[in-house]
């Protein structure tokens, strides 16, 4: 970094003071600058027209707010209608809500495995399991990013949304097993990216209340920035000249009730379009602008405006794989506190006494009936009543937990198509699942650390000794947890096991590579005013849960954009 970039962050420090210190700034929900889409004008006119407010852009656009005038096009609804709805209780009922208006748009991948994508400003922060973990050196180094600007964004993530979790009795009992199991050392608390077992960060406070990213908007300056809701954006509109690279100029986004607008740059030069709409939504949109592969936009019948192959490749989904184990001892509520980050490339991560629909509840309590050959009035026993509180969505809360195995690395990788030409639509999204067999093998031996977790001495007063390690396998093989087929061995067979139970953790990304879409300043690659900043132009999914790193890189980036906006582009000697 050179001397002009730190004297411009030294001015963000001080405006940023200076700005706080005035009040000026607005606390989450009660921000003014926050609307439904159909009051935007027809026509507006913005420094930075950022599309998505979600973990990228939400920090991204109260950044550039700081000496840029900002628009934000969110096209969901606010997760501060009903404030206690993302809270930690209601983690599955909200990623299982299928109507038109809940925060996750379900999707089912051609590989078969259910999926969701977020659809509420603050994006999968309101809808995830809370964890909050900073990235492995190698991923920074890889991206190229200042390791000293690195710590200062995630520092300024983590001053407003981070919190160490409380470790109860369950989830303290796993960990300990972990370490049993050979997942050593024991590195405590800590945000940092350490092989071994260690506590993490939460999003959840201490009163299992949410803080998302939409909360960093907090640091927003009010008079500068707008932020639309329900805005569908329809394309980036383009200038294209003889002799001139193609530049972005706006977008044409639609309102709730159907009526469009037209949202343009301000004739800076260095004002922008940024891209922040997800590993499936930004890939999306650049191909119903003109932007991907010529043949799959002509058979749709869209202008090519350039020819990017490139655009949809390289989309990566981390194979996730799960035990169900029910406790004979009370359990508390918790999603994930801990994690073991081994080094053959798996992490292990659970939750505990969390709550499902009443339908889920009963497949639970079929297929674990029909292992014990019992009744399945007998074996709903092993579940909690629902929480005595008629305004909470929970229904039946499940005694006992769920362990993940997640895959770092996958070498498997997909892409992504237009399935037709609205934006509202999720995409043919194809994933590849265990394509290599190295990211099999890495599940294999995962599944293996997990149940030696389970089966271990200190975890002995949280399993019922009547289930084996093949009754916990079989369990899952009999639950509806994708469209896959099974094999009949699935239950003896951990390969087959981990291929026909496959599910997600919500952490798909890529699409819009870097070095492939965009270049190392999140440039899109032959095009003018239009970045792409978030999952998707991740080569690997950062740390062992994302999105502590993608709201460092909305930060990040935000600082960069405005350094060159004031400085100029900085270059290494």
């Amino acid at each position: 970094m050179g001397f002009e970039f730190w004297m411009f962050l030294s001015l963000v420090y001080v405006s940023h003071f200076h700005f706080h210190g005035l009040s000026l700034a607005e606390k989450a929900p009660y921000y003014s600058f926050v609307h439904e889409a159909a009051m935007a004008p027809e026509v507006s006119f913005y420094d930075y027209i950022i599309i998505g407010g979600g973990t990228a852009g939400c920090p991204l656009a109260a950044t550039l707010s700081e000496s840029a005038n900002v628009l934000v096009l969110e096209r969901g609804g606010s997760p501060y209608e009903n404030p206690s709805k993302p809270d930690k209780g209601n983690f599955f009922p909200n990623l299982l809500d299928v109507s038109p208006s809940s925060y996750a748009q379900e999707f089912t991948s051609e590989d078969g495995v259910y999926n969701a994508r977020a659809r509420v400003l603050g994006g999968g922060s309101v809808i995830n399991a809370g964890f909050y973990s900073r990235a492995e050196p190698e991923f920074l180094k890889q991206a190229g990013l200042n390791e000293a600007l690195v710590n200062y964004s995630y520092q300024w993530v983590e001053k407003k949304i981070a919190f160490e979790p409380p470790m109860l009795q369950w989830q303290s009992a796993l960990r300990d097993g972990l370490l049993e199991a050979g997942v050593l050392p024991n590195n405590g608390f800590t945000f940092d990216h350490i092989y071994g077992t260690k506590i993490g960060g939460t999003i959840f406070d201490g009163d299992d209340h949410r803080h998302t990213a939409a909360d960093l908007l907090e640091y927003a300056n009010p008079y500068r920035i707008k932020v639309y809701l329900h805005a569908t954006v329809e394309k980036i509109i383009f200038e294209t000249k003889v002799f001139s690279r193609t530049r972005a100029q706006g977008v044409v986004f639609e309102d709730e009730l159907g009526k469009k607008h037209w949202a343009l740059l301000t004739k800076d030069y260095k004002s922008e379009v940024i891209l922040s709409a997800g590993a499936l939504g930004s890939p999306q949109l650049l191909m119903l602008s003109g932007i991907g592969p010529s043949q799959q936009l002509k058979k749709f019948g869209i202008k090519v405006v350039m020819d990017q192959p490139m655009v949809g490749q390289g989309l990566v989904d981390n194979p996730l794989n799960v035990l169900l184990v029910p406790s004979p001892s009370p359990v508390e509520l918790s999603l994930v506190s801990f994690v073991g980050i081994t080094r053959f490339g798996s992490y292990i991560e659970a939750c505990s006494g969390i709550s499902f629909t009443p339908s889920w509840s009963r497949s639970v309590a079929k297929a674990l009936a029909a292992i014990l050959n019992q009744t399945e009035q007998s074996s709903t026993k092993l579940f909690q009543e629902g929480i005595l509180n008629p305004e909470s969505l929970l229904d039946t809360r499940i005694r006992g937990g769920i362990i993940f195995e997640k895959v770092k690395d996958p070498i498997s990788s997909g892409y992504l198509e237009l399935r037709n030409m609205n934006p509202r639509d999720n995409p043919k999204v194809t994933f590849n699942y265990f394509q290599a067999p190295e990211d099999l093998m890495k599940c294999v031996h995962g599944v293996k650390i997990a149940i030696d977790a389970v089966y271990s001495k200190s975890f002995s007063n949280f399993r019922y000794e009547i289930l084996s390690a093949m009754a916990l396998l079989e369990l899952i093989v009999n639950l509806p947890l994708n469209q896959r087929p099974r094999h009949l061995t699935s239950a003896f067979s951990l390969e087959k096991f981990c291929m026909d139970t496959v599910m997600t953790i919500w952490h798909y990304h890529g699409g819009c590579r870097l070095g492939k879409v965009v270049d190392r300043d999140y440039n899109v690659l032959g095009v003018e005013a239009l970045r792409i900043v978030d999952g998707s132009t991740f080569t690997s999914s950062p740390g062992t849960n994302p999105q502590a790193t993608v709201m460092m890189l909305g930060r990040y980036m935000g600082l960069k954009i405005l350094q060159e906006r004031y400085f100029g582009k900085y270059r290494k000697k």
